[in-house]
């Protein structure tokens, strides 16, 4: 049987429109290369990030405020939508009352569910491991949104201010956490793990093993969310 991104593709090819919703059309033009082939990324590469609990403190945004000023997103200008571009969460184990605090933010699955229900490619995963969202053929639809099983995306609802040019914006499209993937091209790493004074997230290469990532999770157990959906996760976590 033909897969719906098949089908989409060929009646695309055809120069048709497909309704994918009341008053929405996906047309020809949104079926595009997602990323130029000359991005500055490889698939030597695997980016991930590991994150601490035990040195993540109750209270602190370090991380939220750094990807705040770096992307330029806040809650006074995206309208309805609660941005989701990293969140602290506070859990408590039920059995023994122990507390814990985290960021979570797009998992950067390698199996990602975002990507496999958007129709028009705009939901993509780089070769380097790194998930985004390409503003231009973002079409709203926000099939992403409900796939995604860490609440990690949000909405744009309203006209964008102050935008960053490294991370173009706009209304009416879906956005999420892109490990600052205009940091990491450069030799960098992301605004959240540099912010964090404690040291908790540790960022690097997956697939080399003497990363700093690599070494610590070779000496810790490390945890992914939702494991049970082995979407293998870029980012994974110490202490839950």
């Amino acid at each position: 049987m033909t897969d719906r991104r098949t089908f989409l593709k060929t009646a695309l090819a055809a120069g048709g429109a497909i309704a994918i919703g009341p008053g929405l059309f996906l047309v020809a033009e949104a079926e595009a290369e997602a990323r130029p082939a000359d991005e500055p990324f490889s698939a030597k590469q695997r980016w991930g990030l590991l994150i601490d609990s035990s040195r993540c403190r109750t209270g602190c945004t370090s991380c939220v405020e750094a990807c705040q000023k770096e992307q330029g997103w806040h809650s006074d200008n995206l309208g309805a939508a609660d941005p989701q571009w990293i969140r602290k969460v506070e859990a408590t184990d039920p059995r023994s009352g122990a507390s814990i605090s985290l960021p979570v933010m797009c998992q950067h699955c390698a199996h990602p569910p975002c990507v496999d229900v958007c129709p028009t490619g705009a939901s993509f995963r780089r070769v380097d491991g790194i998930v985004q969202v390409d503003r231009h053929l973002c079409i709203g639809c926000r099939y992403c949104m409900m796939a995604c099983p860490y609440r990690a995306r949000s909405f744009v609802h309203e006209a964008i201010q102050d935008q960053r040019t490294h991370t173009p914006r706009g209304k009416g499209c879906v956005e999420a956490c892109n490990l600052c993937s205009h940091r990491v091209d450069t030799g960098g790493g992301p605004a959240c793990a540099e912010a964090c004074p404690e040291g908790a997230m540790v960022f690097g290469d997956l697939n080399d093993p003497n990363s700093a990532i690599s070494l610590a999770l070779r000496k810790h157990h490390a945890v992914q969310l939702r494991p049970d959906l082995k979407l293998d996760n870029g980012v994974q976590y110490l202490g839950i």
